[in-house]
């Protein structure tokens, strides 16, 4: 499988944000994987045997309760990567990783990153930051989840996830957006029906469609601008935009 061209891997902004040098190094043990609805790429208890880069598309970070409940506790894009804890030096992870919305990522088998990580100071100073830039976003949307209203959470979620698709449009079911915001479907029915009335989304079979990208983000809570603040000033690369 070809290795992916610069351009390619720098449609991913934590890559993008690492010196020529570094880039090149991990460039030729990085593969381009479709990356598909429901897919797995984190199981808790297990160990990783790889990490991935998503260039395209949006991965879910979930956590589960006592009651057997899945909470989402943050998302995952072009930004960043999936397999922290192969980084961190734990090995396995607590919570589970899987595709919510579908792309492509940039793949590359553990034990290989690995040694990336221990050969090149400047990677690690770059994941450091994006595990900071990780954390701040797994805080700030704990709180959203209490302190904010279904609506402002709904429209920053829908706001992340624009930021990592390509165009206006992307698909999303009621099932998956109920889990997300931690809602029955007949609430998300709800609060997206009001945000359609609005003319700030289209909401068809399935399929989301931005129709008014400043509308929905003044509906948003400030969460979004935090979150996205926070990882322009670590990763110091502009944010892609539709």
């Amino acid at each position: 499988m070809p290795s992916p061209s610069v351009r390619v891997a720098k449609a991913n902004r934590l890559l993008a944000s690492l010196p020529t040098a570094s880039l090149e190094r991990v460039l030729p043990d990085l593969h381009v994987k479709p990356l598909h609805t429901r897919q797995v790429l984190q199981t808790p208890g297990e160990r990783l045997a790889e990490v991935v880069f998503p260039v395209e598309g949006v991965a879910s970070m979930v956590s589960m309760g006592d009651s057997g409940s899945e909470v989402e506790v943050a998302t995952i894009g072009c930004e960043g990567m999936v397999g922290l804890p192969v980084f961190l030096g734990g090995e396995k992870a607590a919570v589970e990783i899987f595709i919510q919305v579908p792309g492509e990522g940039l793949h590359m088998q553990a034990a290989t990153f690995k040694n990336h990580v221990e050969r090149d100071p400047t990677l690690v100073r770059t994941l450091l930051l994006y595990t900071q830039a990780m954390m701040t976003q797994v805080a700030q949307c704990s709180a959203c989840n209490i302190h904010h209203s279904i609506e402002a959470r709904c429209a920053r979620w829908l706001l992340q996830t624009h930021d990592r698709v390509k165009g206006d449009t992307f698909p999303l079911t009621q099932e998956f957006l109920s889990l997300m915001l931690g809602v029955r479907r007949a609430t998300v029915t709800e609060v997206a029906g009001e945000l359609q009335n609005r003319k700030l989304i289209r909401y068809v079979r399935g399929v989301i469609e931005v129709r008014d990208r400043k509308g929905l983000e003044g509906a948003a809570c400030d969460c979004y601008q935090l979150i996205n603040g926070e990882y322009d000033r670590l990763l110091k690369r502009p944010r892609k935009t539709s």
